[in-house]
């Protein structure tokens, strides 16, 4: 019995809950997913605050109670996109087909001749790692952007206060 496996990367910086409704709805068409953590050798930076392992206990967390059958693993930035594909493939189980709204990711896998889906985005003006970690530095409410598990890693690590001391701004409350 052949199982139907996707794979779908992201930053998760951090993973919030248009990432949860994607990987939900990814999850109704395929049997197993390989969750790819993006620029997995980032982190301690503004726009990538946590490391590859807090993301992947962030997603393991927030998906702990769904169905979904999936590997969480992490993909280092190459920095040569005529051989990442082939990268990609040699570090993660097989797969059938990508999900991917990045016009770089799609092109890269199309041209690899894997077959690619765009999955439906997720209120992005509202889900994204962008917008919510300017809500942290601004002392905004961000909680509820992001799956209840995601919140207590994030507390757990001091990543808010993280944030804030890479942003270079001051951490006093």
């Amino acid at each position: 019995m052949h199982l139907k496996r996707a794979f779908y990367i992201g930053r998760f910086q951090p993973f919030h809950k248009g990432h949860e409704s994607v990987i939900t709805s990814i999850s109704k068409e395929v049997d197993e997913l390989v969750i790819g953590i993006g620029s997995a050798q980032r982190s301690h930076e503004i726009s990538n605050p946590f490391t590859a392992g807090e993301r992947t206990m962030m997603i393991r967390h927030a998906l702990e109670d769904a169905d979904i059958q999936h590997y969480a693993l992490p993909i280092d930035d190459l920095q040569q996109n005529a051989v990442w594909v082939s990268y990609v493939t040699s570090r993660t189980p097989p797969f059938d087909i990508v999900y991917s709204n990045n016009p770089l990711i799609i092109q890269l896998f199309e041209e690899a001749g894997v077959e690619v889906k765009q999955p439906p985005i997720y209120i992005r003006d509202k889900y994204s790692g962008t917008e919510i970690r300017r809500r942290m530095l601004e002392n905004e409410e961000w909680h509820h952007l992001v799956p209840r598990a995601v919140a207590d890693v994030i507390e757990e690590i001091g990543g808010v206060k993280r944030l804030k001391n890479v942003s270079g701004t001051d951490c006093m409350e």
